[in-house]
């Protein structure tokens, strides 16, 4: 599978580890981490989320951790072969029974979403198989620091059940974006950020596309620094 590149990193690709999506980017972009000293990806995949707030925050350290050991190898050589590889560190890890002292600035995670379906297909890539919401919520809430922020990129129709179960793990919804494929259409996904701080909520909306296949200025301005766009 080709890799695929930005303008400041290029992603090793395989065909059995979730591969290089919007979801992903609009994670790395949009996530609000420029503050952050030290930031935890649950589930990196190819690592893409991590790298693009590694160039975003040039002062933070990035752990990252997957379950799945081929997304871990890809990772690794991603991390390795980036300008950032110095503020870099991924581990193989079960993220349920992941053990530190240490507390996170910054938590982000495009998580898995499907029910299980019996099919094998980016099994745990994309299904609430190995990991609940409810651990990754709880588990999360426990990792942050006092003014830290937990972002997620998730499905629409599954968002008031998201934030439900942040409420009953004592984290306040802060952030939210409400994300449309193309212009006109119906919310597609959200970007939530939560910490264990109330604050008066930020609702903004971004659209992808102004019709099919036609970024949005929007979607151009936010990724301008990492992607490679054809003339």
């Amino acid at each position: 599978m080709k890799p695929f590149k930005f303008k400041q990193f290029e992603i090793q690709q395989s065909a059995d580890v979730f591969r290089v999506g919007t979801d992903g980017v609009l994670l790395g972009a949009l996530a609000n981490a420029d503050f952050a000293g030290n930031v935890l990806e649950i589930g990196t995949g190819t690592g893409l989320v991590s790298l693009m707030l590694a160039q975003r925050n040039l002062k933070a350290n990035f752990l990252g951790i997957d379950i799945n050991e081929e997304a871990v190898n890809l990772t690794k050589i991603n991390f390795e072969n980036s300008p950032f590889a110095s503020r870099l560190k991924n581990i193989f890890q079960d993220f349920k029974t992941f053990e530190t002292e240490e507390k996170f600035d910054c938590i982000v995670s495009n998580p898995p979403y499907f029910e299980e379906s019996g099919s094998d297909k980016d099994k745990i890539a994309r299904q609430t198989v190995e990991l609940s919401f409810q651990q990754l919520i709880s588990k999360s809430s426990q990792l942050l620091s006092a003014n830290g922020i937990f972002s997620v990129i998730i499905p629409f129709e599954i968002g008031e059940s998201f934030i439900e179960i942040t409420r009953e793990n004592q984290l306040f919804l802060n952030r939210k974006i409400n994300i449309y494929g193309i212009e006109n259409s119906k919310i597609k996904r959200l970007i939530l950020e939560f910490s264990l701080n109330e604050k008066t909520l930020d609702e903004s909306d971004f659209i992808i596309e102004k019709s099919p296949r036609k970024y949005s200025d929007q979607y151009l301005e936010l990724t301008k620094e990492f992607h490679v766009f054809k003339e």
